[in-house]
């Protein structure tokens, strides 16, 4: 591993205090729930910006689940770096976490593309969504259902 900005945080958050006794069986599960309802929401809005669930108006239902895609969101992120902190440098020399890490940026990535078209600001007009939003939500449903794999195959490598 490279002594870069990766080192630097691994340093850091050794530094940090660790989950330790029964904190860390609670922290995993949340890390799970959060996932759940994380991918749960990001499928279900993509499905419906590719046209599946027609009879759901098309802005309320992106509006709303947004908002529980961001809270949910928030809640993988914190507890998914309560459990990073219990070994960084173990999970920052396994390749599937790095490949896990790679994808959820490329995920925000492209739920930031996704909301600055003017397709995703024009939801509210029409009941379909543009061309470039529904390549969004395809590609937002390769990306988050891979990063799910690769948080998986973590414990494997």
């Amino acid at each position: 591993m490279s002594e870069g900005v990766s080192g630097l945080f691994a340093a850091w958050v050794a530094q940090a205090p660790q989950l330790v006794g029964p904190i860390y069986p609670w922290v995993s599960a949340g890390h799970i729930l959060a996932l759940g309802l994380l991918i749960g929401s990001i499928v279900a809005v993509d499905l419906r910006l590719l046209g599946l669930f027609a009879r759901l108006p098309l802005a309320d239902t992106a509006r709303a689940l947004t908002r529980l895609t961001a809270i949910a969101l928030a809640a993988t992120l914190l507890t998914g770096l309560m459990l990073f902190s219990v070994q960084p440098s173990h999970y920052l020399d396994n390749s599937a976490f790095v490949l896990k890490m790679g994808l959820i940026v490329a995920g925000l990535v492209n739920v930031a593309v996704m909301h600055l078209q003017t397709g995703w600001r024009r939801l509210g007009q029409a009941e379909t969504a543009s061309a470039g939003v529904r390549v969004s939500a395809a590609a937002s449903l390769l990306i988050w259902i891979s990063a799910v794999f690769a948080g998986r195959w973590i414990a494997f490598l």
